[in-house]
């Protein structure tokens, strides 16, 4: 049965947050609310969650994971980015996108796309998003809680507890988020292709 956890939208909970870091730190599994909509969330380096989370939405092994990074001192570890990539994407974030960056040399296999070797990358605007992130310390490993067969993802907490209680470890509800996916950004080329419309203006990119 997974926790459920009402977290206040503007000022979160210090204490709620810091039993959200020890849940994943010891290899759970959660739904936290983003600025796009609710993500599945894991610790870096816990391989079983990335099979429940394949389980629950029905993935293969190319599925693309996206790395939620606090700001761009957690991100610049993961990945190459030169300065003008640097500067599309500061122009960008905080916000509702998802970068695909080719992945730095140390970055493990496992987070790894099969065959282009990127990573995605996203960097929220969320108070609950912010503040846990900065108290974990590293990026959520994270996906969007899409269900299989269903066109919308779930942004209600109530159900989201409800309908996954039992393969979830806990559900963070925060009031309002986004209902509508991020703008997924593909710069592997270096230059950048829009390769879903999304929650961000994807103007500034095509």
């Amino acid at each position: 049965m997974a926790r459920y956890y009402d977290v206040h939208p503007d000022n979160p909970q210090r204490r709620t947050i810091g039993k959200v870091v020890d849940l994943l730190r010891q290899d759970g599994l959660i739904a936290y609310p983003t600025d796009s909509c609710f993500a599945l969330g894991i610790q870096l380096g816990n391989q079983k969650g990335m099979d429940r989370i394949r389980s629950i939405r029905r993935l293969d092994d190319k599925h693309h994971f996206t790395l939620m990074c606090q700001d761009f001192s957690q991100l610049g570890q993961f990945v190459h980015i030169n300065n003008a990539v640097f500067r599309a994407l500061k122009a960008a974030t905080p916000g509702p996108y998802t970068f695909i960056l080719p992945a730095a040399r140390d970055v493990p296999r496992r987070l790894l796309h099969p065959k282009k070797k990127t990573v995605g990358i996203r960097i929220p605007q969320h108070v609950f998003t912010q503040d846990l992130l900065a108290a974990l310390g590293e990026p959520l490993l994270s996906s969007t809680l899409l269900l299989p067969d269903e066109e919308d993802p779930l942004t209600q907490g109530w159900e989201i507890k409800d309908r996954l209680d039992h393969v979830l470890d806990a559900v963070i509800d925060s009031g309002d988020c986004g209902v509508e996916p991020t703008t997924v950004v593909d710069f592997s080329s270096g230059e950048p292709e829009v390769v879903r419309r999304g929650a961000g203006d994807p103007d500034r990119f095509e």
